[in-house]
Protein backbone atom coordinates (compact mmCIF):
# COMPACT_ATOMS: atom_id res chain seq x y z
CA UNK A 1 0.00 0.00 0.00
CA UNK A 2 3.07 2.22 1.14
CA UNK A 3 4.84 1.66 -2.17
CA UNK A 4 1.45 2.52 -4.59
CA UNK A 5 1.15 5.81 -2.72
CA UNK A 6 4.89 6.42 -2.89
CA UNK A 7 4.30 5.78 -6.66
CA UNK A 8 0.81 7.56 -7.29
CA UNK A 9 2.94 10.39 -5.35
CA UNK A 10 6.33 10.27 -7.78
CA UNK A 11 3.88 10.08 -10.95
CA UNK A 12 1.63 13.31 -9.30
CA UNK A 13 5.00 15.30 -8.56
CA UNK A 14 6.24 14.56 -12.21
CA UNK A 15 3.19 15.41 -13.74
CA UNK A 16 3.15 18.96 -11.81
CA UNK A 17 6.75 19.11 -12.98
CA UNK A 18 5.85 18.75 -16.60
CA UNK A 19 2.73 21.16 -15.94
CA UNK A 20 2.74 24.49 -17.96
CA UNK A 21 3.26 27.73 -15.97
CA UNK A 22 4.03 31.16 -16.87
CA UNK A 23 7.77 31.23 -17.47
CA UNK A 24 7.09 28.04 -20.02
CA UNK A 25 4.98 31.02 -22.09
CA UNK A 26 6.97 33.79 -21.60
CA UNK A 27 10.01 31.75 -23.57
CA UNK A 28 7.38 29.94 -26.41
CA UNK A 29 6.74 33.33 -26.97
CA UNK A 30 10.64 34.73 -26.92
CA UNK A 31 11.80 31.59 -29.36
CA UNK A 32 8.95 32.80 -31.33
CA UNK A 33 9.86 36.31 -31.62
CA UNK A 34 13.00 36.06 -31.76
CA UNK A 35 12.61 33.69 -35.28
CA UNK A 36 9.77 35.85 -37.21
CA UNK A 37 11.59 39.10 -37.35
CA UNK A 38 12.75 40.64 -40.32
CA UNK A 39 14.06 37.63 -42.19
CA UNK A 40 10.33 36.85 -42.92
CA UNK A 41 10.00 40.15 -44.76
CA UNK A 42 12.03 38.81 -47.89
CA UNK A 43 10.85 34.95 -47.07
CA UNK A 44 8.01 35.92 -49.43
CA UNK A 45 9.92 36.77 -52.01
CA UNK A 46 12.29 33.76 -52.23
CA UNK A 47 9.60 31.60 -51.35
CA UNK A 48 7.10 32.99 -54.40
CA UNK A 49 10.01 33.60 -56.65
CA UNK A 50 10.49 30.05 -58.01
CA UNK A 51 6.80 29.09 -58.74
CA UNK A 52 4.22 26.93 -56.65
CA UNK A 53 6.20 24.26 -56.30
CA UNK A 54 9.38 25.43 -54.16
CA UNK A 55 6.47 27.69 -52.23
CA UNK A 56 4.59 24.17 -51.47
CA UNK A 57 7.98 22.19 -50.54
CA UNK A 58 8.50 25.00 -48.21
CA UNK A 59 5.14 24.64 -46.56
CA UNK A 60 5.78 21.06 -45.94
CA UNK A 61 9.36 21.46 -44.72
CA UNK A 62 9.18 23.86 -42.52
CA UNK A 63 8.18 22.76 -39.24
CA UNK A 64 10.48 19.31 -39.28
CA UNK A 65 13.33 21.28 -40.24
CA UNK A 66 13.03 24.09 -37.50
CA UNK A 67 11.86 22.00 -34.68
CA UNK A 68 14.14 18.89 -34.75
CA UNK A 69 17.42 21.29 -35.77
CA UNK A 70 16.00 23.53 -32.98
CA UNK A 71 15.45 20.52 -30.52
CA UNK A 72 18.74 19.22 -31.05
CA UNK A 73 21.12 22.13 -30.28
CA UNK A 74 18.63 22.34 -26.67
CA UNK A 75 19.76 18.64 -26.12
CA UNK A 76 23.53 19.26 -26.76
CA UNK A 77 23.06 22.06 -24.50
CA UNK A 78 21.58 20.25 -21.94
CA UNK A 79 23.55 17.17 -22.19
CA UNK A 80 26.88 18.80 -20.38
CA UNK A 81 27.48 17.39 -17.01
CA UNK A 82 27.85 20.78 -15.36
CA UNK A 83 24.05 21.94 -14.70
CA UNK A 84 23.89 25.48 -16.49
CA UNK A 85 26.40 25.46 -18.76
CA UNK A 86 26.31 27.54 -21.34
CA UNK A 87 26.81 26.13 -25.45
CA UNK A 88 30.69 27.13 -25.23
CA UNK A 89 31.45 25.61 -22.13
CA UNK A 90 28.81 22.41 -23.00
CA UNK A 91 31.16 22.55 -26.62
CA UNK A 92 34.23 22.68 -25.01
CA UNK A 93 33.26 20.10 -22.60
CA UNK A 94 32.55 17.73 -24.67
CA UNK A 95 35.26 18.59 -27.50
CA UNK A 96 37.94 20.31 -26.35
CA UNK A 97 39.61 23.48 -25.95
CA UNK A 98 40.61 23.50 -29.27
CA UNK A 99 37.42 22.87 -30.81
CA UNK A 100 35.92 24.50 -28.38
CA UNK A 101 37.95 27.77 -29.79
CA UNK A 102 36.90 27.26 -32.88
CA UNK A 103 32.84 26.47 -32.25
CA UNK A 104 32.71 28.94 -30.06
CA UNK A 105 34.49 32.06 -32.78
CA UNK A 106 31.96 30.24 -35.27
CA UNK A 107 29.05 30.53 -33.10
CA UNK A 108 29.76 34.51 -32.53
CA UNK A 109 30.56 34.96 -36.13
CA UNK A 110 27.01 33.14 -37.44
CA UNK A 111 25.32 35.87 -34.79
CA UNK A 112 27.46 39.02 -34.55
CA UNK A 113 26.88 39.84 -38.26
CA UNK A 114 23.26 39.61 -37.84
CA UNK A 115 23.14 42.10 -35.50
CA UNK A 116 24.65 44.87 -37.53
CA UNK A 117 22.23 44.23 -40.23
CA UNK A 118 19.44 44.77 -37.67
CA UNK A 119 21.23 47.87 -36.45
CA UNK A 120 21.54 48.83 -40.19
CA UNK A 121 17.75 48.33 -41.14
CA UNK A 122 16.52 49.53 -37.76
CA UNK A 123 18.21 52.96 -38.35
CA UNK A 124 17.04 53.07 -42.47
CA UNK A 125 13.76 52.31 -41.11
CA UNK A 126 13.14 54.75 -38.74
CA UNK A 127 14.57 57.39 -40.97
CA UNK A 128 12.66 56.80 -43.68
CA UNK A 129 9.56 56.41 -41.57
CA UNK A 130 9.85 59.93 -40.14
CA UNK A 131 11.17 61.93 -43.70
CA UNK A 132 8.71 59.86 -45.59
CA UNK A 133 5.40 59.54 -43.78
CA UNK A 134 5.41 61.54 -40.47
CA UNK A 135 6.82 64.14 -42.63
CA UNK A 136 9.65 65.23 -40.15
CA UNK A 137 13.10 65.63 -41.02
CA UNK A 138 14.93 63.05 -39.28
CA UNK A 139 18.32 64.34 -37.05
CA UNK A 140 21.52 63.62 -38.26
CA UNK A 141 22.11 59.59 -39.04
CA UNK A 142 25.20 59.53 -36.09
CA UNK A 143 22.67 61.03 -33.99
CA UNK A 144 19.61 58.88 -34.86
CA UNK A 145 21.58 55.50 -34.62
CA UNK A 146 22.88 56.30 -31.59
CA UNK A 147 19.27 57.08 -30.00
CA UNK A 148 17.81 54.35 -31.59
CA UNK A 149 21.04 51.67 -30.61
CA UNK A 150 21.10 53.36 -26.64
CA UNK A 151 17.55 52.30 -26.41
CA UNK A 152 17.79 48.86 -27.36
CA UNK A 153 20.72 48.93 -25.18
CA UNK A 154 19.16 50.50 -22.47
CA UNK A 155 16.48 47.06 -22.32
CA UNK A 156 19.76 44.98 -23.04
CA UNK A 157 21.14 46.47 -19.07
CA UNK A 158 17.90 45.61 -17.50
CA UNK A 159 18.28 41.88 -17.82
CA UNK A 160 18.10 38.97 -19.73
CA UNK A 161 14.24 37.97 -18.28
CA UNK A 162 13.52 41.95 -19.24
CA UNK A 163 14.15 40.68 -23.17
CA UNK A 164 12.54 37.93 -22.76
CA UNK A 165 9.45 39.54 -21.66
CA UNK A 166 10.16 42.25 -24.06
CA UNK A 167 9.98 39.87 -26.86
CA UNK A 168 7.17 38.28 -25.65
CA UNK A 169 5.06 41.51 -25.62
CA UNK A 170 6.26 42.95 -29.07
CA UNK A 171 4.86 39.63 -30.53
CA UNK A 172 1.51 40.30 -29.59
CA UNK A 173 1.31 43.34 -32.06
CA UNK A 174 3.35 41.97 -34.44
CA UNK A 175 1.57 39.07 -35.43
CA UNK A 176 -2.00 40.74 -35.18
CA UNK A 177 -0.93 43.34 -37.52
CA UNK A 178 0.86 40.29 -39.75
CA UNK A 179 -2.05 38.83 -40.13
CA UNK A 180 -3.74 41.91 -40.91
CA UNK A 181 -1.73 42.21 -43.80
CA UNK A 182 -2.13 39.00 -44.94
CA UNK A 183 -5.79 39.47 -44.23
CA UNK A 184 -5.79 42.68 -46.14
CA UNK A 185 -3.97 41.21 -49.27
CA UNK A 186 -6.76 38.50 -49.81
CA UNK A 187 -8.98 40.91 -52.00
CA UNK A 188 -5.96 40.64 -54.61
CA UNK A 189 -5.22 37.20 -54.27
CA UNK A 190 -5.08 35.69 -58.35
CA UNK A 191 -3.92 32.06 -59.61
CA UNK A 192 -0.67 33.71 -61.26
CA UNK A 193 1.52 31.22 -59.64
CA UNK A 194 -0.65 28.02 -61.27
CA UNK A 195 0.30 29.11 -64.35
CA UNK A 196 3.21 27.56 -65.61
CA UNK A 197 4.23 25.35 -62.46
CA UNK A 198 7.25 24.13 -64.60
CA UNK A 199 8.60 26.92 -66.32
CA UNK A 200 8.89 27.38 -69.64
CA UNK A 201 12.36 28.94 -69.74
CA UNK A 202 14.64 26.37 -67.44
CA UNK A 203 12.10 23.93 -67.24
CA UNK A 204 12.30 21.11 -64.37
CA UNK A 205 15.65 22.22 -64.07
CA UNK A 206 14.59 25.47 -62.77
CA UNK A 207 11.96 24.28 -60.20
CA UNK A 208 14.72 21.82 -58.67
CA UNK A 209 17.19 24.78 -58.50
CA UNK A 210 14.83 27.28 -56.61
CA UNK A 211 13.95 24.28 -53.79
CA UNK A 212 17.44 24.00 -53.53
CA UNK A 213 18.45 27.75 -53.35
CA UNK A 214 15.03 28.41 -50.91
CA UNK A 215 16.82 26.20 -47.70
CA UNK A 216 19.29 28.75 -46.88
CA UNK A 217 16.50 31.59 -46.81
CA UNK A 218 14.40 29.59 -44.57
CA UNK A 219 17.24 28.08 -42.26
CA UNK A 220 17.81 32.01 -41.97
CA UNK A 221 14.42 33.35 -41.53
CA UNK A 222 13.29 30.26 -38.94
CA UNK A 223 16.79 30.49 -37.27
CA UNK A 224 16.49 31.41 -33.14
CA UNK A 225 19.61 29.85 -32.27
CA UNK A 226 21.07 32.75 -30.71
CA UNK A 227 18.62 32.73 -27.85
CA UNK A 228 18.50 28.34 -27.91
CA UNK A 229 21.35 28.53 -25.19
CA UNK A 230 20.19 30.97 -23.08
CA UNK A 231 16.59 28.99 -23.10
CA UNK A 232 17.84 25.45 -22.52
CA UNK A 233 19.87 26.82 -19.44
CA UNK A 234 16.58 28.40 -17.91
CA UNK A 235 14.71 25.72 -19.06
CA UNK A 236 17.28 23.23 -16.68
CA UNK A 237 17.22 25.62 -13.95
CA UNK A 238 12.54 25.35 -13.80
CA UNK A 239 12.28 21.54 -14.76
CA UNK A 240 15.20 19.75 -14.03
CA UNK A 241 15.68 16.34 -15.00
CA UNK A 242 12.61 16.78 -17.01
CA UNK A 243 14.28 20.02 -19.06
CA UNK A 244 14.45 18.46 -21.87
CA UNK A 245 11.01 16.92 -22.39
CA UNK A 246 9.46 20.17 -21.33
CA UNK A 247 12.12 22.08 -23.46
CA UNK A 248 10.53 19.69 -26.68
CA UNK A 249 7.16 20.73 -25.74
CA UNK A 250 7.94 24.52 -25.58
CA UNK A 251 9.81 24.72 -29.32
CA UNK A 252 7.13 22.54 -30.38
CA UNK A 253 4.41 25.03 -30.11
CA UNK A 254 6.44 27.86 -30.64
CA UNK A 255 7.24 26.15 -34.11
CA UNK A 256 4.03 25.21 -34.72
CA UNK A 257 2.97 29.20 -34.20
CA UNK A 258 6.13 29.75 -35.75
CA UNK A 259 4.76 27.85 -39.53
CA UNK A 260 1.22 28.70 -39.53
CA UNK A 261 1.52 32.66 -39.13
CA UNK A 262 4.39 32.76 -41.45
CA UNK A 263 3.08 30.45 -43.72
CA UNK A 264 -0.30 32.59 -43.95
CA UNK A 265 1.61 35.62 -44.72
CA UNK A 266 3.91 34.24 -47.43
CA UNK A 267 0.95 32.42 -48.97
CA UNK A 268 -1.33 35.73 -49.04
CA UNK A 269 1.82 37.51 -50.48
CA UNK A 270 2.48 35.42 -53.13
CA UNK A 271 -0.91 35.24 -54.14
CA UNK A 272 -1.42 38.63 -54.35
CA UNK A 273 1.53 38.98 -56.82
CA UNK A 274 2.74 37.00 -59.56
CA UNK A 275 6.56 35.06 -60.26
CA UNK A 276 7.47 38.34 -62.37
CA UNK A 277 6.68 40.85 -59.98
CA UNK A 278 8.34 38.70 -56.83
CA UNK A 279 11.70 38.76 -59.41
CA UNK A 280 11.36 42.08 -59.76
CA UNK A 281 11.06 42.96 -55.84
CA UNK A 282 14.64 40.29 -55.44
CA UNK A 283 16.14 42.19 -58.27
CA UNK A 284 14.99 45.78 -56.52
CA UNK A 285 16.67 43.91 -53.32
CA UNK A 286 13.59 44.97 -51.46
CA UNK A 287 11.53 43.73 -48.55
CA UNK A 288 8.03 42.37 -48.86
CA UNK A 289 6.26 45.31 -47.78
CA UNK A 290 8.39 47.81 -49.52
CA UNK A 291 7.21 46.47 -52.93
CA UNK A 292 3.70 46.07 -51.85
CA UNK A 293 3.51 49.60 -50.38
CA UNK A 294 4.61 51.02 -53.84
CA UNK A 295 2.57 48.09 -56.31
CA UNK A 296 -0.94 48.98 -54.69
CA UNK A 297 -0.27 52.49 -53.46
CA UNK A 298 -1.95 51.87 -50.45
CA UNK A 299 -1.69 54.55 -47.96
CA UNK A 300 -2.34 51.59 -45.34
CA UNK A 301 0.53 49.52 -46.37
CA UNK A 302 2.86 52.78 -46.67
CA UNK A 303 2.54 53.14 -43.14
CA UNK A 304 1.79 49.97 -41.49
CA UNK A 305 5.39 48.83 -43.55
CA UNK A 306 7.64 50.69 -41.27
CA UNK A 307 5.48 49.95 -38.42
CA UNK A 308 5.94 46.31 -38.93
CA UNK A 309 9.72 46.49 -39.72
CA UNK A 310 10.31 48.28 -36.67
CA UNK A 311 8.94 46.22 -34.09
CA UNK A 312 10.11 42.75 -36.40
CA UNK A 313 13.78 44.00 -36.13
CA UNK A 314 13.90 44.88 -32.56
CA UNK A 315 12.74 42.17 -31.59
CA UNK A 316 15.04 39.92 -33.67
CA UNK A 317 17.98 42.74 -32.56
CA UNK A 318 17.42 41.89 -28.98
CA UNK A 319 17.14 38.12 -29.53
CA UNK A 320 20.18 38.10 -31.63
CA UNK A 321 22.07 40.24 -28.64
CA UNK A 322 21.88 37.35 -26.46
CA UNK A 323 23.50 35.08 -28.03
CA UNK A 324 26.01 37.72 -29.77
CA UNK A 325 26.55 38.82 -26.02
CA UNK A 326 27.57 35.34 -24.56
CA UNK A 327 29.61 34.78 -27.73
CA UNK A 328 31.83 37.35 -27.26
CA UNK A 329 31.88 36.59 -23.66
CA UNK A 330 33.14 33.17 -24.29
CA UNK A 331 35.52 34.38 -26.64
CA UNK A 332 37.37 36.79 -24.15
CA UNK A 333 37.27 34.24 -20.94
CA UNK A 334 38.98 31.71 -23.08
CA UNK A 335 41.57 34.38 -24.17
CA UNK A 336 41.89 35.60 -20.46
CA UNK A 337 42.14 31.45 -19.23
CA UNK A 338 45.28 31.21 -21.80
CA UNK A 339 47.06 34.04 -20.55
CA UNK A 340 46.78 32.27 -17.08
CA UNK A 341 44.40 35.40 -16.00
CA UNK A 342 40.85 35.69 -14.89
CA UNK A 343 38.51 38.87 -15.39
CA UNK A 344 35.22 39.55 -13.37
CA UNK A 345 31.98 38.89 -14.75
CA UNK A 346 30.54 42.82 -13.91
CA UNK A 347 34.38 43.99 -15.82
CA UNK A 348 33.39 41.86 -18.68
CA UNK A 349 29.61 42.56 -19.05
CA UNK A 350 30.94 45.91 -19.29
CA UNK A 351 33.31 45.32 -22.05
CA UNK A 352 30.76 43.37 -23.87
CA UNK A 353 28.25 46.43 -23.84
CA UNK A 354 30.79 48.85 -24.93
CA UNK A 355 32.22 46.49 -27.80
CA UNK A 356 27.99 45.93 -28.98
CA UNK A 357 27.14 49.70 -28.57
CA UNK A 358 30.48 50.86 -30.31
CA UNK A 359 30.44 48.49 -33.34
CA UNK A 360 26.68 48.40 -33.79
CA UNK A 361 26.64 52.44 -33.63
CA UNK A 362 29.30 53.06 -36.18
CA UNK A 363 27.89 50.09 -38.85
CA UNK A 364 24.53 51.61 -38.43
CA UNK A 365 26.23 54.87 -38.62
CA UNK A 366 28.22 54.65 -42.06
CA UNK A 367 25.28 52.37 -43.28
CA UNK A 368 27.84 50.23 -45.48
CA UNK A 369 25.88 47.03 -47.17
CA UNK A 370 26.49 44.27 -46.14
CA UNK A 371 24.02 41.47 -47.40
CA UNK A 372 26.56 39.92 -48.87
CA UNK A 373 28.79 39.21 -46.11
CA UNK A 374 25.20 38.14 -44.03
CA UNK A 375 24.92 35.30 -46.96
CA UNK A 376 28.80 34.76 -47.48
CA UNK A 377 29.55 34.12 -43.49
CA UNK A 378 26.29 34.08 -41.42
CA UNK A 379 24.15 32.09 -43.39
CA UNK A 380 26.53 28.92 -44.13
CA UNK A 381 27.72 28.89 -40.06
CA UNK A 382 24.19 29.07 -38.77
CA UNK A 383 23.70 25.92 -40.94
CA UNK A 384 26.79 24.50 -39.70
CA UNK A 385 26.12 25.14 -36.19
CA UNK A 386 22.25 24.49 -35.75
CA UNK A 387 22.24 21.34 -38.35
CA UNK A 388 25.34 19.58 -38.56
CA UNK A 389 27.07 20.22 -34.55
CA UNK A 390 24.64 18.70 -32.77
CA UNK A 391 24.24 15.52 -35.48
CA UNK A 392 27.72 15.16 -34.89
CA UNK A 393 27.71 15.36 -31.50
CA UNK A 394 25.08 12.65 -31.21
CA UNK A 395 27.62 10.54 -33.04
CA UNK A 396 30.41 11.42 -30.70
CA UNK A 397 29.18 12.65 -27.44
CA UNK A 398 28.42 9.85 -24.64
CA UNK A 399 25.69 11.25 -23.42
CA UNK A 400 23.90 12.18 -26.61
CA UNK A 401 23.87 8.63 -27.60
CA UNK A 402 20.37 7.83 -26.75
CA UNK A 403 19.31 10.14 -29.55
CA UNK A 404 21.06 8.35 -32.27
CA UNK A 405 18.94 6.37 -34.71
CA UNK A 406 16.35 8.73 -35.39
CA UNK A 407 15.05 9.06 -38.48
CA UNK A 408 15.16 13.23 -38.17
CA UNK A 409 18.80 13.04 -37.38
CA UNK A 410 19.45 11.86 -41.14
CA UNK A 411 17.09 14.28 -42.24
CA UNK A 412 18.38 17.46 -40.31
CA UNK A 413 22.19 16.36 -41.83
CA UNK A 414 20.59 16.11 -44.79
CA UNK A 415 18.82 20.04 -45.07
CA UNK A 416 21.98 21.29 -43.28
CA UNK A 417 24.41 19.70 -46.15
CA UNK A 418 21.92 20.94 -48.27
CA UNK A 419 21.43 24.39 -46.96
CA UNK A 420 25.00 25.38 -46.97
CA UNK A 421 25.72 24.02 -50.62
CA UNK A 422 22.79 26.22 -51.68
CA UNK A 423 24.51 29.09 -50.19
CA UNK A 424 27.88 28.43 -51.62
CA UNK A 425 26.48 27.71 -54.73
CA UNK A 426 24.60 31.34 -54.71
CA UNK A 427 27.76 32.78 -53.89
CA UNK A 428 29.60 31.96 -56.83
CA UNK A 429 27.05 31.62 -59.83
Amino acid sequence: MGTAQNLTATTSAQSKKLGWNKSDTLWMLGLYGTAVGAGTLFLPINAGVGGLIPLLVMAVLAFPMTFFAHRAMTRFVLSSSNPGADITEVVEEHFGKGMGKVITLLYFFAIYPILLVYSVALTNTVESFMLNQLGIEPPARAILALVLILGLMAIVRLGEQLIVKAMSILVFPFVAVLLMLALFLVPYWNDSIFHNVIPANGGLNSVMLAVWLILPVMVFSFNHSPVISSFAVATQKAHGENAERQSSRILARAHIMMVLTVMFFVFSCVLSLSPDNLAEAKANNVSILTYLANHFDTPIIAYVAPIVAIIAITKSFLGHYLGASEGLNGLVIKVTRDKNKEISSKALNRFTATFMLVTTWTVATLNPSILGMIESLGGPIIAMLLFIMPMYAIKKVPSMKKYSGAISNVFVTVIGLVSISAIFYSLFM
